[in-house]
């Protein structure tokens, strides 16, 4: 996942000239952490334990603390699919809140109002506010290696403030593991896995997989292009980099793969006047706010004459999805009826 390559993110400034001062007495009262056993073990009741927490996360740390976070701050993504299993956080970043005030397509049902918004764009994060917030543990997803939407320049402030695990969702990630380490990461912190709700959303999952599974076979040689619109170019994915293609593609999904990636592996580059160079059947069109949609697209000829944009086989791309069953069971069932549905254009 190229950092937004598509959104209009901007770089802002994080801390006033004086905001060192407050940052270092938060920093003294958020204390130290004791090591203790992997906090994805235990009960699947989610029971949280009144001694030491741990859990070992994807990029192969020991994340540790005195007892079970309660002051979680993540990415929106994450605190989303944490959400979804019942446990809150109290600050988030990353895309929250749209222009209009509504809830960003990666803050998924997360009541955005009870939550504080440290920045809702890329590189921005108000460290003071997250200090504030006397954090006990940030969580976030990583591409690679990376924390995702922790900025570069504030990394070393933000990462003392409190402990921090990252799931994978790139690399050798696939949806699927991804899934199951939210799963993980969520029961740790006190989620009922035996819940109903979160019982049947596996089991809708899985069905849903399924699904995918037969639609590919029912309706073979369907060619699937995902992209992304941009005002000056247009970008093609490969599936090999990102956890949910790269398991559509276990299911049988077959994926244009674009021939010229950038330097980090993830997508081509198109001008406009060559979004045209790879056929398909089926566009997975982003669906990320500060992307152009298909009414917005409408504007680039090349655009409106794609054969899958003329079939009308057009299906939003969930780039960066929220990773529950609840969630991901939803964009498996889309992506099985449009493939079902589609015709050979290409």
């Amino acid at each position: 996942m190229p950092k937004s390559r598509t959104s209009p993110f901007t770089r802002r400034g994080l801390i006033a000239a004086g905001g060192a001062l407050g940052l270092v007495a938060a920093l003294s009262a958020c204390g130290g952490a004791d090591k203790a056993e992997d906090g994805a073990g235990g009960s699947d009741k989610g029971a949280v334990a009144s001694g030491p927490w741990s859990f070992k996360d994807d990029l192969g740390k020991e994340v540790t603390a005195k007892s079970t976070p309660k002051n979680i701050v993540a990415f929106t993504g994450t605190a989303a699919a944490l959400s979804d299993y019942g446990v809150k956080v109290k600050g988030v970043f990353g895309p929250t809140k749209t222009a209009d005030g509504k809830p960003d397509v990666q803050a998924g049902t997360m009541d955005i109002s009870k939550v504080e918004i440290l920045g809702n764009v890329y590189d921005e994060f108000n460290v003071e506010k997250y200090a504030a917030l006397r954090p006990d543990l940030l969580v976030t997803n990583t591409w690679d290696g990376s924390y995702w939407y922790v900025p570069e320049a504030s990394k070393d402030k933000i990462l003392k403030l409190a402990p921090a695990a990252a799931i994978s969702v790139g690399g050798d990630a696939t949806l699927d593991k991804s899934l199951e380490r939210t799963a993980a990461l969520a029961k740790s912190l006190g989620a009922d896995m035996n819940s109903k709700a979160t019982v049947d959303a596996k089991a809708r999952f899985e069905a849903a997989s399924a699904k995918v599974r037969e639609a590919t076979k029912a309706n073979p040689g369907i060619k699937v292009l995902v992209g992304s619109g941009a005002a000056d170019l247009f970008y093609v994915s490969t599936p090999k980099t990102s956890a949910d293609l790269k398991y559509f593609e276990s299911l049988g999904v077959e994926f244009v793969i674009p021939e010229k990636l950038d330097a980090g592996g993830f997508f081509e580059s198109l001008s406009w006047e060559n979004a045209g160079k790879y056929k398909a059947d089926v566009v997975l069109l982003d669906n990320r706010t500060g992307t152009l949609q298909p009414e917005e697209l409408k504007a680039k000829p090349t655009w409106a004459e794609l054969p899958a944009v003329k079939a009308g086989q057009v299906t939003p791309r969930v780039t960066e999805p929220i990773y529950s069953y609840d969630k991901c069971a939803k964009i498996l069932e889309d992506l099985a009826k449009a493939i079902q549905n589609a015709k050979k254009v290409s």
